[in-house]
């Protein structure tokens, strides 16, 4: 540790801020890949006991089941289920309406991410301008003469600065690339479910509209 932290002060000022760059994308990459993992579902699973549910004409079961499942895939069908009685038009307003409003979820911290990942690098860059800056200023008040500890605290300061912003940019793409990659399969999945469910619900809506209106009488 004691190691670390002094490779912190032989980089500098910009190498700090760099470092603090990195623990910032840390925790988003650690918040985005547990929301990730916990609203990851199998949706043909899922589909199936929405639908069985569905087929026995018990809406407000198939609503509670959607309820209960983390994830936007949930979400969407809930939402087309709630509309099921506005015909399939009304539906897909329902799908489209949920739809933006999951998606900003799944893209949570993502633009920060990727800033980062393109800051760092240029934020490495400067360091290192600023590390040989500071060593030529050192060379010219040293005369003719320069030590080896002068030469080397420049040096470090602008290797250091170039390493550390590559070290935190690296993992930031990798990442970013990831989590994009897990969005646009989310969002297929949300586009291929709500379609099925959309379809199945215009094909039964009179037996689903006559079983939500029993319900309603009943409470």
């Amino acid at each position: 540790m004691s190691q670390f932290l002094e490779l912190l002060l032989k980089g500098g000022p910009i190498t700090w801020i760099i470092f603090g760059l990195g623990l910032v994308s840390l925790v988003m990459i650690i918040e985005r890949a547990l929301y990730f993992h916990r609203v990851q579902i199998n949706v043909p699973e899922f589909m199936k006991g929405v639908i069985n549910v569905l087929k026995r004409n018990n809406i407000i079961e198939a609503i509670s089941i959607c309820d209960d499942t983390p994830g936007p895939v949930a979400q969407i069908l809930k939402a087309a289920i709630l509309r099921s009685n506005k015909g399939k038009k009304g539906m897909r307003q329902a799908v489209e309406e949920a739809g933006l409003a999951e998606i900003p979820r799944l893209e949570k911290s993502l633009r920060a991410l990727a800033g980062i990942a393109y800051v760092a690098p240029l934020l490495g860059l400067l360091g290192t301008v600023i590390g040989m800056i500071t060593l030529f200023q050192s060379m010219e008040q040293s005369g003719s003469f320069v030590d080896t500890k002068t030469l080397a605290a420049g040096i470090w300061q602008a290797l250091l600065s170039t390493a550390a912003g590559l070290t935190v940019a690296i993992p930031c793409h990798g990442f970013y690339n990831f989590f994009v990659s897990r969005i646009d399969h989310f969002i297929l999945e949300m586009e291929k479910a709500s379609s099925e469910l959309t379809y199945f619900l215009n094909e039964n809506q009179p037996q689903l509209e006559s079983a939500d209106n029993d319900a309603v009488k009943t409470q």
